[in-house]
């Protein structure tokens, strides 16, 4: 079946591309095999100047391979562009720290030497979401080529044009052919690729349903595995928050991207204090936002992904009225071309409601009132995912009480959730295992080697 790349925002088909047959799978598989065994070898210094020479290809041609992203997937061509220019500071943070993050560490025993080190383990598949198609690709792929390894891409089929653009960046900065390879194939060929031998690893950022199964299938091989799955995160808005910063922190948390971002704040929790206050200008925020054309500079706003993404959305609102939620402003489909949703605030909203319960991979934003500090943590970690979570408070000492009694693997006071090569991401509970950047990211696919000698 043809791998197409659909432009979300005018539903014309861009172009299509023919899947990988098996002869040329295997011949990519065994080229990424062949040039480990010389990649691991390479000095860091070498590993380094490709890296940085990557970060200044995408800085140099951000606007070109921002346009890809949008015409693909929608995003507005401004946060598109970012996207590439964050992918270029992570590469050239790994350049400037990979190093020092992969040294080995002296451990004092009664041996005359004990330390552990980190070797590279050989080819990691990465199998990669549609929603930042490339900062999803390069956050992994950056530490795991500074560490030793070669990768090999499976990234979403409707993103074939960014796949093969994040291959051109390897390729332009004149990494040798086979440290980084797209494969464009089906999702039907990934457990053929991970049963093979060659592949020691994989890192999966995607739906809870994906990584059950991708997991399960490394599991069996016993291989490692990073994942980055939904997330469902807590914003908690205490009686004492700034709340013009706090509806500000909330309108980029919840819109950006349309709101299909895993560690976007999607449950709204706030003190009964200031519900009102919070409601109401948050309202004002979002009935301004400038939904259209993701290639105009103005736009804040562009289409959900797909027909199916804007079905699920719509389905969760529409449920959750029937059970009793008020739509305070938006609820529905935009009457144009593409694939437009209203930026979205559902109040009255219970813990039963599907806009609670599930993931909401769209732009709406469900706020639920609070009266007490074990009220808010108790909704808060009502949830099968522990992603991410943000907490709004001038007291510093009752954020410290509260952050170690949520359920999530990142709380950010006062600011919303984001990513940064300088700390490590990922998630507990159903929202993954392992961890993305920082430290972490880079000694994900390694082996952790005890050295002991006497």
């Amino acid at each position: 079946m043809a791998i197409q790349s659909l432009n979300p925002a005018t539903g014309n088909v861009e172009k299509t591309f023919d899947p990988l047959s098996d002869e040329a799978l295997e011949e990519k598989l065994a080229k990424a095999e062949e040039t480990f065994q010389s990649w691991k070898h390479t000095p860091f210094a070498e590993r380094a100047r490709l890296l940085h020479a990557a970060a200044e290809e995408m800085k140099k041609n951000a606007r070109a391979y921002g346009e890809i992203i949008t015409a693909e997937m929608g995003k507005p061509i401004a946060q598109a562009t970012s996207e590439v220019e964050k992918c270029a500071w992570n590469c050239d943070h790994y350049a400037d720290n990979g190093e020092a993050y992969l040294q080995s560490e002296s451990i004092e025993t009664e041996a005359s030497e004990s330390y552990v080190q980190y070797d590279p383990l050989g080819v990691i598949l990465l199998v990669m979401p549609w929603n930042f198609p490339f900062w999803q690709v390069f956050r992994m792929a950056a530490p795991v080529i500074m560490a030793g390894n070669t990768v090999v891409l499976k990234h979403a089929s409707n993103v074939p044009q960014s796949a093969l653009a994040c291959e051109r960046v390897f390729r332009n900065a004149g990494f040798p052919e086979g440290v980084f390879q797209t494969l464009l194939v089906g999702s039907s060929d990934v457990e053929t690729i991970l049963r093979d031998k060659r592949i020691k690893g994989v890192s999966l950022t995607g739906s809870e349903k994906a990584g059950s199964i991708v997991a399960g299938i490394a599991g069996t091989e016993i291989k490692p595995v990073v994942m980055e799955l939904g997330g469902s995160d807590p914003f908690i808005v205490l009686k004492d928050a700034d709340i013009q910063l706090t509806c500000e922190q909330a309108r980029i948390s919840r819109l950006l991207n349309g709101g299909q971002v895993c560690i976007s704040a999607k449950r709204f929790l706030v003190h009964s204090s200031r519900a009102e206050e919070f409601t109401s200008k948050l309202k004002d925020i979002f009935e301004g936002y400038t939904v259209g054309d993701p290639m105009d500079e103005t736009t804040q706003m562009g289409p959900m992904s797909s027909e199916s993404g804007l079905r699920d959305i719509a389905r969760q609102v529409k449920e959750s009225v029937d059970m009793g939620a008020t739509v305070l402003t938006g609820g529905k489909q935009l009457d144009r071309d593409g694939i437009f949703y209203t930026p979205t605030i559902l109040t009255n909203v219970t813990p039963e409601m599907p806009a609670w319960k599930e993931e909401t991979f769209g732009p709406v934003a469900t706020v639920m009132v609070f009266d007490t500090i074990d009220e808010a943590i108790a909704l808060a970690n009502d949830s099968s995912f522990g992603l991410g979570a943000s907490l709004f408070t001038n007291n510093m000492d009752l954020a410290k009480e509260i952050i170690p009694k949520l359920e999530s693997g990142m709380v950010f006071v006062n600011g919303f959730v984001k990513t940064d090569p300088r700390l490590p991401t990922g998630g507990i509970k159903r929202s993954g295992v392992g961890r993305e950047l920082g430290f972490a990211g880079i000694r994900a696919f390694t082996n952790i080697k005890t050295v002991w000698v006497k």
